[in-house]
């Protein structure tokens, strides 16, 4: 199994995804694969944090030291970035946004632990921007009338004349592929640059990457990951038309 979820090892370096077992579902063959083992890893360690950092925040002092520091700059951070996109709209999307951003974050970011980042597949961006494009919609319908909604969907022809719905209807569709490819792509490119230096070069680059991994998996990690949740909170809060 190290073979197959390693990213980073001396020999052998593969960057594509691999089966590790599988098993029957009803008469269908099922995989699970490096991605669902990394996916797994990245999840064991985000709840760790969080029990940690909810133990460390019951017992709060007034004066923030050490770990409740990092908490709360976190939270502060996050809360900051919402608040500043969303307006009105933002206490209801703090913890999705919080969620998706630290996920996002430490799954371009895993590559440094030796992992294939769980966002270099598909699978996974796609489900991230599914979940997006259904809140975008399920807050559409929520705080516009339907009458709106056809207008908007037909403009900028008038809503007799729906020429344009067609059109507009691709763009609505085309928004999950477009957030998950962006991110896939991106992140995909870096993991194959890095598996191909460590590939060509063997024991040789063993130090000098680091370079390469602050820009592949910590710069443009965050680049990333930024984009993703400013875009998902840009096409929630203009769902929400005037009552964000």
């Amino acid at each position: 199994m190290g073979y197959s979820i390693l990213l980073s090892q001396e020999s052998n370096i593969d960057f594509m995804i691999k089966g590790i077992f599988k098993y029957s579902f009803f008469g269908h063959e099922v995989w699970i694969t490096t991605t669902h083992v990394c996916v797994l890893i990245v999840m064991l360690i985000l709840i760790g944090f969080s029990i940690v950092a909810g133990g460390v925040m019951s017992r709060a002092t007034l004066v923030p030291g050490g770990f409740q520091n990092v908490v709360e700059l976190i939270v502060e951070k996050l809360d900051g970035m919402v608040g500043g996109t969303m307006g009105k709209g933002a206490p209801g999307f703090r913890n999705y946004i919080g969620t998706i951003f630290i996920f996002i974050l430490f799954s371009n970011i895993s590559g440094l632990l030796g992992l294939r980042p769980p966002t270099a597949d598909y699978g996974t961006t796609l489900a991230l921007g599914l979940i997006t494009f259904t809140l975008i919609h399920v807050n559409q319908f929520r705080f516009q009338k339907p009458k709106d909604i056809w207008v908007d969907m037909c403009s900028p022809l008038p809503p007799w004349l729906p020429i344009w719905f067609p059109i507009n209807l691709i763009s609505e569709i085309a928004v999950p592929i477009s957030l998950s490819l962006r991110l896939f792509a991106n992140v995909l490119s870096g993991t194959v640059m890095m598996a191909l230096v460590y590939g060509l070069l063997g024991w040789i680059a063993s130090i000098w990457p680091a370079a390469l991994h602050v820009y592949f998996d910590l710069f443009s990690g965050a680049i990333q990951t930024y984009v993703f949740c400013m875009l998902t909170m840009t096409y929630i809060s203009n769902a929400r038309g005037d009552n964000q």
